[in-house]
């Protein structure tokens, strides 16, 4: 995309931002780069580049998505024709299940990937140890897999506490955990977390986690904003609802004359959590961002998707099961206490 296509260039300075514990802004939508099973690491970078001349600032990475080396070159790239320091960027990544005791090397890798000096939230991107391969089918099983165990995961989070004493990464968070693991999380850090990653939309508002964070400094910034048509195979199930086919959403989308997808990121941002939609679409990823700047969703819109019943989580991590669990809800603490 040419920097001279001025009609899919965002002007920045209307992006909201949100205010860290630390004091740090981050805009209030990021870019993820998941590519699922569907989208090669070329094509997220490609992405990724046309993003950030398009206005977006904040990338959501992961080492486990596999495209951090490719997403780092297009990053300097972006950032000489933009001619923007590396301070203008807001860059998260995480660490993957099966680094959770070798967390420091762990970022050192990403920021070698990423070509930065460092990061400016690092998460823990899942809250136990327990791996499976990538591209791997539903039952797929680890037979070292374990629930949760708290002083495991302090170990863990003691590790990213070393990572801001070096300088390396400026904030920690964490990433599909739940209110019982999180209060144990908020007794015992040394540094607590500014941010929780979940998903988070329409149909999976979270209402009960997202008052617990807000009340506790940890901003939200929910994955699957729109209900994450491009997910992974094995996260679909036949009683999976569809955000886009909502009658409030479309309702809305009518109004304004936008696809649905549009009202979902509009709902989050002005909501008050970040949404981090993923698209290789370059008129997709404009939308996403041009839609906060503009246009806003009326009181009654926002009040009718608050009432919207629908308990429909997508990404339900049966891939993360134990020997012994029940079923995929033992991931998430259902009855409010952690399932050993």
């Amino acid at each position: 995309m040419s920097l001279s296509t001025l009609e899919n260039t965002v002007d920045v300075r209307k992006v909201p931002t949100k205010t860290l514990r630390t004091g740090a802004k981050m805009p209030a939508i990021g870019l993820g780069t998941f590519g699922s099973d569907r989208f090669s690491p070329e094509q997220v970078s490609d992405a990724v580049m046309g993003a950030l001349k398009s206005g977006y600032r904040f990338l959501d990475c992961a080492s486990i998505y596999g495209n951090e080396d490719k997403i780092g070159k297009v990053l300097c790239q972006a950032m000489k024709e933009l001619a923007l320091p590396r301070e203008a960027f807001f860059i998260n990544s995480k660490v993957w299940n099966d680094q959770h005791d070798d967390v420091v090397n762990a970022c050192k890798k990403t920021l070698a990937d990423l070509n930065v000096d460092y990061l400016d939230l690092y998460l823990v991107h899942w809250p136990f140890p327990n791996f499976h391969p990538i591209g791997c089918d539903v039952d797929s099983r680890s037979p070292d897999a374990t629930p949760y165990i708290h002083e495991r995961f302090m170990n863990t989070w003691r590790q990213l506490e070393q990572l801001v004493d070096m300088g390396l990464v400026k904030a920690i968070g964490t990433s599909n955990m739940t209110i019982p693991k999180m209060e144990l999380l908020l007794r015992d850090a040394r540094i607590l977390p500014s941010v929780n990653e979940m998903e988070c939309h329409p149909l999976f508002q979270q209402q009960e986690m997202y008052d617990f964070l807000t009340k506790h400094q940890i901003v939200p910034v929910g994955f699957c904003p729109i209900g994450s048509p491009s997910r992974p195979d094995r996260d679909k199930t036949e009683a999976d609802l569809v955000d886009t086919e909502n009658p409030v959403i479309v309702k809305a989308a009518h109004r304004l004359g936008v696809h649905p997808a549009i009202v979902c990121i509009k709902w989050a941002v002005q909501r008050g959590h970040v949404p981090i939609p993923f698209s290789v679409r370059e008129n997709e990823y404009v939308s996403n961002l041009k839609c906060i700047t503009e246009n806003p969703l009326t009181e009654q819109e926002m009040l009718d998707i608050s009432k919207i019943d629908a308990n429909n989580r997508l990404i339900k991590g049966q891939v993360f099961l134990w020997e012994g669990s029940n079923s995929w809800e033992d991931l998430w603490d259902i009855d409010g206490t952690i399932t050993k």
